[in-house]
């Protein structure tokens, strides 16, 4: 039960943030975020971190 949770949690949070991410930055935002998601899953750290700091600058400026 607790995975189910966690993993229905997760689901919510990354909607609400792709979806902030959209109204803030349009689709730059989405695809910054798609970049830190296949950095992550593809064990790409240069190019996970690089999009986050991207990413976290830009919705500092939005």
């Amino acid at each position: 039960m607790d995975m189910l949770l966690f993993h229905v949690l997760t689901g919510l949070f990354e909607l609400s943030l792709g979806l902030t991410a959209q109204a803030r930055l349009g689709y730059v935002g989405v695809v910054l975020l798609f970049l830190v998601g296949v950095g992550v899953r593809a064990r790409r750290g240069g190019l996970a971190i690089g999009a986050a700091v991207v990413f976290t600058l830009l919705m500092t400026q939005a």
